[in-house]
């Protein structure tokens, strides 16, 4: 049977746009068409992507995005920050939707974006004018629906914003929360570096961009679009010796008054008919539970020690794959919702244990 939707994937040869096409090639509604990279070009894609090797005969095309876009339905674009924005206007001009995984249309203020992604930004206007919706489907579920470009979230976003959004909601979050943010090595990227060689990221954990992330005002952004007040994301980043997962764990404060049965009923309650996310009964999130699914587990521990006079303390933690639930499999959840589909499609395989 054919299948309804074209798409093309740009940026494809990343740990990202392997994902995607992971994901893609299993999809019984959406067919890939195009892969576009600088990369690889000619190179059948299981020379970048080993599992996908007899999975298909596509291979990287050393193509512009509009010829890239020209006649599809939706885009799925891995470029760089900073590049995905000069590339933007030519795809908008095909008519085709995107999801954008790059952080160029997150932000709504240019100065801010200037700011922790030092560059100006080349289109501010599309900050501002409402054609990109962030794309997190627990927050924006109905907006994604109706969108036609969609800027989906970063991985360390996802899992915090995940994490804080009950409270959020509910109009308990102000102030300033405390963040601890784990992280797997191929959040950095394809390209080895420094930060991702193994023989010193095997055996460290150590910091970076401590209080100075870009994923900062995105957090902040996002947490007061859903209801948050004054609040004040202090966020210390951690690379681990992991190849995937992040594991957030945020410290809020909330009036005492709120009881720990009441925080607790707010969390079930938010995600209790969320597809990707689970709230584990017998235990904590951990991070080998989502590893290789588009899933996140949240949990919570309530208490008051430590907590500032008249205040109780939250500790709220929260896990994803960044690859998938933080970045390809998000990505393909709002194409999902864009195209009229089920957003579970291709995405609800539960990964392995360990």
């Amino acid at each position: 049977m054919a299948k309804t939707f074209k798409a093309a994937v740009i940026g494809g040869s990343g740990y990202g746009g392997g994902e995607i096409l992971r994901r893609l090639l299993l999809h019984p509604h959406v067919e890939v068409v195009r892969v576009a990279s600088v990369d690889f070009v000619g190179e059948p894609i299981w020379v970048a992507h080993p599992n996908l090797e007899g999975l298909t005969d596509l291979k990287f095309e050393g193509i512009t995005p509009a010829e890239a876009a020209a006649g599809m339905d939706v885009v799925l674009l891995g470029l760089p920050h900073k590049v995905s924005a000069t590339k933007m206007p030519e795809l908008i001009a095909t008519g085709a939707r995107v999801v954008d995984l790059s952080g160029d249309f997150r932000l709504r203020d240019a100065a801010v974006y200037q700011r922790y992604y030092h560059a100006a930004h080349p289109c501010p206007e599309r900050l501002t004018d409402g054609s990109f919706v962030y794309g997190l489907p627990e927050l924006n579920r109905e907006a994604i629906k109706r969108a036609k470009y969609v800027a989906s979230p970063g991985c360390f976003a996802t899992t915090i914003e995940l994490a804080l959004l009950p409270l959020a909601k509910a109009g308990l979050l102000e102030g300033a929360v405390e963040v601890v943010g784990i992280t797997g090595s191929s959040g950095s990227g394809v390209v080895p570096s420094a930060g991702t060689h193994h023989p010193t990221r095997a055996v460290n954990l150590r910091t970076y961009k401590p209080l100075d992330h870009q994923h900062i005002p995105e957090i902040t952004q996002t947490l007061k679009d859903a209801g948050a007040k004054d609040v004040d994301i202090r966020f210390v980043p951690v690379s681990a010796p992991l190849s995937r997962g992040i594991f957030a764990t945020c410290f809020a404060h909330v009036a005492e008054t709120t009881s720990a049965d009441q925080i607790r009923a707010l969390y079930k309650e938010a995600y209790k008919g969320e597809p990707f996310v689970r709230m584990p009964e017998k235990r904590m999130p951990e991070v080998a539970a989502v590893k290789g699914t588009n899933y996140a587990e949240v949990g919570i521990q309530v208490g008051t020690d430590g907590a500032e006079p008249g205040k109780r303390v939250v500790a709220c933690f929260s896990v994803t794959d960044n690859l998938i639930k933080g970045g390809a499999g998000q990505a393909i959840q709002s194409m999902n919702l864009m195209l009229g589909l089920d957003e579970r499609t291709s995405l609800e395989d539960p990964g392995g244990w360990p």
